[in-house]
């Protein structure tokens, strides 16, 4: 359980950073994912999430 809430932790620092870094450009960008039709995003999520587990599964092994 530690590892998991680190790992969490870790993911929540790196969405936060360019929020944090650069909040101008991430209000641009977000107007801009607003106007990406939601059946290209499901296709990207599940690209990430297809790549994530590939990833989990490499370093598991």
């Amino acid at each position: 359980m530690d590892y998991f809430l680190c790992v969490i932790g870790m993911v929540m620092i790196i969405e936060g950073l360019p929020y944090f870094a650069f909040p101008d450009k991430m209000k641009s960008f977000v107007e801009k994912l607003l106007e990406i039709e939601d059946r290209s995003l499901r296709y990207f999520g599940f690209f990430l999430m297809s790549l994530g587990l590939f990833l989990i599964f490499i370093g598991r092994t």
